[in-house]
């Protein structure tokens, strides 16, 4: 069954698009991701003209942040007071990169540096994945162990200045790598369409060491704010 899409010009068949839209959504509910950097390139290979897929895939990132940040917000799994200070850098961030987003697009290289950022983004994340499992396989076959730096131990991050305290996250954190944070994924989110939630949640976990238990739901939270306003 097809569907004609006017602003993309083309023609698409309505179950695979369906069926992009429920992937992405089970593992934004699972993960804590928006989903974008799948279903933006998704959208490109399905023949989606760049431009039309970033403002696309931001689209819908919201609506399936929604639904999950909801689920978390209803079990107490959402810091609300971080996500808030995430938002202010994601909006920062959203503001620049629209700007962005607009110049390459005047100058007529907005598809290029669309598709060479996700070749450069997914291949990096590739990349570091087959790294860590190449070296996992090899602890595994000399019987070594390896020591994890587990969430809410304190790292050069937490000396920084401007403190502020998250009774729900249980943390004493600098607002300066929150925001900043929160700016890079705003920006990631204009120029590529993408919530950010794939990166967000490991840096949340590893860097600002944020209790894994409210990270998924607080990363939904900001991602819905700053992917809808990109999209408006």
């Amino acid at each position: 069954m097809t569907v004609y899409l006017p602003i993309a010009e083309l023609s698409v068949n309505i179950f695979i698009i369906l069926g992009m839209g429920a992937a992405v959504g089970f593992l934004s509910g699972m993960f804590g991701v928006g989903g974008g950097f799948l279903i933006t390139p998704l959208l490109i290979f399905y023949n989606i003209p760049p431009v039309v897929a970033v403002a696309t895939g931001a689209n819908q990132v919201v609506a399936s942040s929604v639904s999950g940040s909801i689920t978390h917000f209803r079990r107490g799994t959402l810091d609300v007071k971080l996500g808030s200070v995430l938002l202010v850098g994601g909006l920062l961030g959203a503001t620049v990169g629209v700007w962005i987003f607009s110049f390459l697009r005047s100058i007529g290289q907005l598809d290029l540096i669309v598709s060479l950022l996700y070749v450069i983004l997914l291949g990096t994340v590739g990349g570091l994945m087959l790294k860590e499992s190449i070296s996992a396989l090899r602890r595994a076959a000399r019987n070594e162990t390896v020591t994890l730096r587990r969430p809410g131990h304190h790292n050069w991050v937490h000396r920084l200045p401007l403190k502020m305290r998250f009774k729900k996250s249980k943390i004493y954190l600098s607002i300066i790598p929150v925001v900043t944070l929160g700016f890079g994924i705003g920006i990631l989110t204009s120029i590529m369409g993408v919530g950010g939630g794939f990166i967000m949640v490991p840096a949340m976990i590893y860097l600002l060491r944020i209790p894994t238990s409210v990270v998924v739901g607080t990363s939904l939270f900001q991602i819905i704010f700053v992917t809808a306003y990109t999209t408006v």
